[in-house]
Formats: structure tokens, C-alpha cells, sequence
């Protein structure tokens, strides 16, 4: 072998398994690269400029006028109990200690009698819907409210639910929600992340809930740990104590300069664009993000409307970053999933709803007073419900008793907002709450409403990637028409 030929094997034995498949002619990077620098991956849309923009988070037109700009997503995660919120099934005090008549639906663990709420009910506002207790002051709004009874998904286990809730797909790697509405519309502020995940810890199957998947990566959720309580805590590394901003600029510009021709050496890989987009983001955010998340800035007075947990805090600083024009923030309860009351429902539920039901109640009441409302999206829920009968003690799991277990057969989410029926019910779980029999509304359902509110047609909001046209409602999903004002 000569030492030409010897170089060049030299040489391409140190490439990269994206580089070889690159070179193969497969091309995987190009994909992406089209989705940041054209309208090639958003098909049948008009989402995109001819000539595509510069920023791939700049604002970009939805297929048609949108009733929504935002979304803020409160995320229950763990799965709360309907037949204890919103969704009273007063029959199962009859039926408390005996087997419920219909039967227990097959769910993740053993269940066994019915087992009443021990919280009242009453109704509210001009509507006069029924709600919990636990929400009293959610329920003030009630008239801003749709409450969908009638909600369906397709496992009883978390990961898989959680992941159809917020990517649309339960078992493979796909887009998150707000990764597909990022990259539809873009953000109205190029100094903050299109889309912001804030959660005390990790949910389950944690970063997967807010991933991009094959979609570039600038647009994935941006997470921050709400444990932290200083603004420029929450963000790592936002603030560099050691150099200017000028310093910095020269910096990026020269780190810019090098990714670039590595990137024409490596087929325009998307994976370094998105590089580069995150570094320019960090720049830009120095400022912008510590001021979006200090709400030591809020008069005291809205501090005090929103209370003093920990949930209030993320329903304050949702608030503050759509009124700087963020797409999408996603709201998680707390670590894991402290939704999920197998055991002493009515200590654990009431515990929970404590934290957070003061700030849902002024989170609706700020937007609102702001003329926000009306442009925001507001979804609150988990990935299921609960079961209606009691579940039964098992070795081993460390349950106790008195708690519910997980039903994705029927259980309820509400919508406020963005174009949303206010103080209106839709569908129906059966007389015990078990499976929803009016009007089910499956998860893609439930995404493509909220995509139409946005403005977008959820079967052209896709995206080409290995040989396919992908969606986020993949080949399901219809619009409830019956949701919108």
C-alpha cells in the first residue's frame, strides 16, 4: 500500500459513525440542515419564508390566523384522580366497601371496591360546573373553562403515557409539542428559548418529555430546575463572572467561524448548526432570561395573589415569560410523579393541590387583568387519571391502601384561553368514572384542537425525516370543534 492510499485509510478510520453514513450517501444530516435553512421540512405549509430565515427561532406565520400565540402547560404528573377534581361520581357513595356492578377495568394493578371521594363538591360561576374541593380557587374561573370529561390514552403506565401526552407517540423518540410548535412559529423573542420546561427535579422518562427528536435541536425545551430560587441560579452558567460581553462576542464569533469549517468538511451536519444556534442563544439570554426569571421584580401584591410555593413561583414566571413572548412553557408538579396516589388519596391529593391551586387561580386571574388570556393556551392535567375503586394492598409495592390506580380509560383535563369554550363540559366517563363514553377525546385529538387554535392544519405541520412525512398527531387525531369559542 502506498502512502497515499495508507493516509487516506488513516484518515477514514477516524470517522465518526454520522460521518461515514454521511459519505455513504445516506445523508442524515441534510434532513435536518433543510428544516433550519428552508421550508423543505415543513410541508404544505406557510409557516416559512421562501428564502428561510437567518434564526430559525424567528417568528414565522401558522398556516392560518391563529386564536393562540402561547401555551403554558401545568402538568400534573403522576395522573390525579377525576372522580376527586373535576368529574364527581356521587354514586360511588352507594356503592362504598362493594364491587362496583359495571366491573373494574383492567388497569395497572389489582382494584377491588368502589371507593368514594372524600372531598365535596359544589358548583361555580354562571356555569355552574361541579368541582372539587381541592381546586376551589381554580374553579373561580370556572367560566373561562372547558373541562373535557372524556379524555383518553392508551397505557395505564406512566413512561409510555407521559410521553403520548407530550410527544404524541408512547413507545419511539418523537418531537415534544412544544418542539413542533417552536419550530412552526418560531418565538417572538429571539433572546429567550422558544420553549421552556421548568420542573422541581425530573419527571419520569425526564428529558424525553420535552425532547426535538429529529427535528433540529435548537428546537428542544429548555430545562430549568425550579428548586433553585435565584434567577441566575435556575439557568447554568447564564451569567460569566470573568469576561464582558464583548469579550464574549469576539469569543462566539471566532468559535463560530471554526464550527463552520468543520461543518463543510462534515456535509453541513446539522448536529454543529444547532451548536452554533445554542451558543448564539446563550449570548443573547445573559440578560434577557435572569430578568424574565426574577420575580422579586413583581409588585408585592402579585407575588402575594400567587402565594408562596413553589408552584406559585413557576405560575409566576410562566406568566412573565409569554408576556416576553416565549411559545411554550410546560409546568411540572415536582419530581417524578407526586400525582401518583396509590396510597391515602385524600391526604396526598389534598397535600398537592395545596400547592398549587393558589397559583393556577392567579396565574388565569393575571393573565387575564393583561389581556393575555385571550392569547394563551392554558392546558392543565396529567397523563391519565385514577381508577374509581380502591386499590388493592400488594406485597412488595409498599402500598397501603386507600389509594387509586392509574386509568387511562377515561379522566379529565381542562383548557382556558386561546379561543377556548369557557365554562362549558365535554363528554362524559361512565355513572362510576371509569371509561369515557360521551365523546371521547383521545391525546391526538386533544393536539390537534390545540395546533388549530394555534393556526395550524396538524396533518401539513410535518416534518420529512428518514423517507417520511412525520407528524406530531402521527396518522390520527380530529379536531373537537365543540371546544372552540
Amino acid at each position: 500500500m502506498n502512502s497515499s492510499n495508507t493516509n487516506q485509510f488513516a484518515s477514514s478510520s477516524f470517522l465518526s459513525r454520522r460521518e461515514m453514513l454521511g459519505r455513504m450517501g445516506t445523508g442524515f444530516g441534510l434532513l435536518g440542515l433543510a428544516g433550519l435553512l428552508g421550508d423543505s421540512g415543513l410541508l404544505n405549509s406557510s409557516a416559512r419564508a421562501t428564502d428561510g430565515p437567518a434564526n430559525p427561532l424567528a417568528p414565522k406565520s401558522p398556516h392560518f390566523p391563529a386564536r393562540a400565540k402561547h401555551v403554558i402547560h401545568i402538568y400534573l404528573n403522576g395522573g390525579p384522580s377525576q372522580v376527586d377534581t373535576f368529574d364527581p361520581k356521587p354514586i360511588l357513595e352507594q356503592y362504598a366497601g362493594k364491587t362496583i356492578p359495571t366491573g373494574n377495568l383492567t388497569t395497572e394493578r389489582p382494584t377491588g371496591s368502589a371507593l368514594p371521594s372524600p372531598f365535596t363538591f359544589r358548583k361555580y360561576g354562571k356555569s355552574g360546573i361541579e368541582v372539587s374541593e381541592l381546586f376551589a380557587k381554580t374553579a373561580e374561573h370556572i367560566d373561562d373553562i372547558c373541562v373535557i370529561r372524556s379524555m383518553q390514552a392508551n397505557t395505564p403506565n406512566h413512561e409510555q403515557s407521559m410521553r403520548l401526552m407530550n410527544c404524541g407517540d408512547e413507545r419511539l423518540s418523537r418531537p415534544s409539542f412544544g418542539s413542533w410548535l417552536t419550530y412552526g412559529m418560531g418565538t417572538e423573542n429571539e433572546n429567550l428559548p422558544g420553549f421552556i420546561a421548568m420542573c422541581p427535579g425530573l419527571p419520569v422518562a425526564d428529558v424525553s418529555n420535552w425532547r426535538s427528536a429529529f427535528l433540529p435541536g435548537i428546537y428542544q425545551g429548555t430545562y430549568i430546575n425550579t428548586k433553585r430560587t435565584k434567577a441566575e441560579e435556575l439557568i447554568e452558567n447564564i451569567v460569566n463572572p470573568r469576561i464582558s460581553y464583548a469579550a464574549q462576542r469576539r469569543q462566539l464569533d471566532l468559535l463560530a467561524e471554526l464550527n463552520r469549517r468543520h461543518q463543510q468538511e462534515r456535509m453541513e451536519d446539522a448536529a454543529i448548526d444547532a451548536r452554533i444556534q445554542s451558543f448564539e442563544l446563550a449570548y443573547r439570554m445573559q440578560m434577557a432570561a435572569t430578568d424574565a426569571f426574577d420575580i422579586s421584580k413583581e409588585p408585592p401584591s402579585i407575588r402575594q395573589m400567587y402565594g408562596e410555593s413553589l408552584q406559585a413561583r413557576q405560575m409566576l414566571i410562566a406568566r412573565r415569560l409569554v408576556e416576553r413572548g416565549v411559545r411554550f412553557v410546560q409546568l411540572y408538579h415536582g419530581d417524578v410523579q407526586p400525582w401518583d396516589s396509590h396510597d391515602n388519596i385524600a391526604e396526598n391529593h389534598w397535600k398537592l393541590a395545596r400547592e398549587c391551586d393558589q397559583g393556577i387561580g392567579a396565574l388565569l386571574a393575571d393573565l387575564k387583568q393583561r389581556g393575555l388570556l385571550n392569547e394563551t393556551l392554558v392546558l392543565c392535567g396529567g397523563e391519565f387519571g385514577r381508577t374509581p375503586a380502591v386499590e388493592l394492598p400488594q406485597p412488595g409495592t409498599g402500598t397501603k391502601g386507600l389509594g387509586r390506580d392509574h386509568n387511562h380509560w377515561g379522566f379529565s383535563v381542562w383548557l382556558a384561553g386561546g379561543g377556548i369554550k369557557g365554562g362549558c363540559i365535554y363528554g362524559a366517563t361512565d355513572e362510576f368514572g371509569y371509561r369515557a363514553v360521551e365523546n371521547p377525546v383521545h391525546v391526538h385529538d386533544l393536539h390537534a384542537t390545540m395546533l388549530f387554535l394555534l393556526g395550524f392544519d396538524h396533518e401539513r405541520l410535518t416534518y420529512r425525516y428518514a423517507g417520511r412525512d412525520f407528524r406530531l398527531t402521527d396518522v390520527y387525531g380530529h379536531v373537537v370543534h365543540d371546544l372552540i369559542a
